[in-house]
């Protein structure tokens, strides 16, 4: 699943007339841009979800075989969205990747395909030392141990999470509210032990912000 519902409010000016998915960088939007690290990583079916100008990111998808979860009364939250978008995936665990990234090296999705343990993992989060991962804000999200498993930072100097995970969805349905954050579902998996991070074997560039974005980013 790649998360594209969001307002893209940190962007100001770009996303006034545009979703931020379909703004570009080095000439390709950062939609088609995750939807092809989907592909390369084989997944059998890409869903994206929608609300803010979503009519343009339907658009942009028609004739493709992407389905959409259009989240038309409100937007949900990467928890939320990932939840309603349930009907219309077709594993557990499922992947799911954040757009407004650009990514070097080994593709994330088919790392985390690569290093998924069922017997001991729920959630496997892409990760990287907060200091290596670019346009990244904070000491970090995340500590992890010397056998990847994630606790929170709480402020210590840690990983951030990349925007690329593998998770299991049986606790989405443990929430009752209709619009929650994956924070949410990670916290769960903490508290049992089978939260887990894998580092990237490449670099990560975070243009989820004006500046990075007009730097002209070329990767």
């Amino acid at each position: 699943m790649i998360f594209a519902a969001g307002f893209g409010t940190r962007m100001g000016a770009l996303t006034r007339d545009r979703p931020k998915p379909l703004l570009t960088v080095a000439g390709v939007t950062l939609l088609d841009r995750a939807l092809a690290i989907g592909r390369a990583a084989g997944a059998p079916r890409i869903v994206v979800n929608t609300h803010y100008l979503g009519d343009q990111i339907a658009l942009h998808l028609r004739g493709s075989d992407v389905a959409i979860s259009a989240e038309t009364d409100q937007i949900l939250e990467t928890g939320g969205g990932l939840r309603a978008a349930l009907p219309l995936l077709t594993s557990n665990p499922v992947l799911t990747l954040n757009p407004d990234v650009v990514w070097t090296g080994a593709n994330p999705l088919t790392e985390l395909i690569e290093a998924w343990d069922a017997r001991r993992m729920d959630g496997l989060l892409l990760v990287l030392p907060a200091r290596q991962a670019t346009g990244f804000a904070g000491a970090g999200d995340f500590v992890m141990d010397a056998d990847g498993r994630l606790a929170r930072a709480n402020g210590a100097p840690g990983v951030a999470y990349v925007g690329a995970q593998l998770v299991r969805t049986d606790d989405l349905a443990a929430i009752p509210d209709p619009v929650f954050s994956m924070n949410r579902i990670w916290d769960r998996m903490i508290a049992r032990g089978r939260a887990f991070g894998l580092v990237h074997q490449g670099g990560w560039h975070d243009v989820g912000r004006p500046a990075a974005m007009l730097a002209g980013v070329t990767a």
